[in-house]
């Protein structure tokens, strides 16, 4: 299989054929006309699920469609949505991984994982004009204006990872390490590696929104 059948293919988290994934891919992406025009349409759709952690636990929180069905995800699963939306629209896409470190994060999720490094950060990579981009549609535009960041926006035409700095200039996010990119979430690892480094996050759900709220 070649590399452009590869990443056109549905996964069993990357799962691009189910109806849902297929139905909100043509929904977001009417009146798209370029592949271009759809990976932004998708992306900026995707973005604005709301943020949350999810019981990690839980195998669904990494599924595309449990996440869509949700109507929020973490970074990790919105990711999956991303790529499944692409992928359903006809545009090569895969899930990438880095260690990021989260300046800003909420005091309970901070209690929760210990720290302020995430490991295993997860972001979409798209094939577009024969170029891979990177796009991470973790924060909803509703939580950046909380946490006083702009929205992270993607033009398809270079990266959109996550912001250095806040509106103040104030450190918000910095990438670590880089693990790669893989044509499906490794779910039942990232689970275990999540609750192995994170013991505090054990089936629990932070609904960051309302966290950055009460730290405003």
């Amino acid at each position: 299989m070649d590399e452009t059948a590869l990443y056109l293919a549905p996964a069993e988290y990357i799962d691009s054929d189910h109806p849902a994934i297929r139905d909100f891919a043509a929904t977001a992406t009417r009146g798209a006309v370029t592949p271009t025009d759809r990976a932004v349409a998708l992306y900026r759709a995707v973005r604005e699920l709301y943020y949350a952690v999810e019981d990690l636990s839980d195998l669904a929180s990494f599924r595309a469609s449990g996440v869509l069905a949700a109507g929020q995800g973490y970074c990790v699963g919105k990711a999956a949505v991303l790529a499944a939306a692409c992928r359903a629209s006809g545009i090569p896409a895969r899930i990438a991984f880095a260690d990021v470190t989260n300046h800003l994060t909420s005091p309970r999720l901070r209690a929760a994982m210990g720290t302020d490094t995430f490991v295993w950060h997860g972001y979409t990579e798209l094939l577009l004009e024969g170029r891979w981009l990177k796009a991470s549609p973790t924060f909803n535009s509703s939580l950046c204006k909380k946490l006083d960041v702009a929205p992270l926006e993607f033009d398809g035409s270079g990266d959109a990872l996550l912001q250095a700095y806040d509106s103040g200039g104030r450190r918000f996010m910095r990438y670590l390490v880089h693990h790669g990119n893989f044509h499906d979430v490794p779910a039942k690892f990232l689970s275990a590696e999540m609750l192995r480094r994170y013991p505090g996050l054990d089936r629990q759900r932070v609904a960051i929104e309302a966290d950055a709220a009460a730290r405003a």
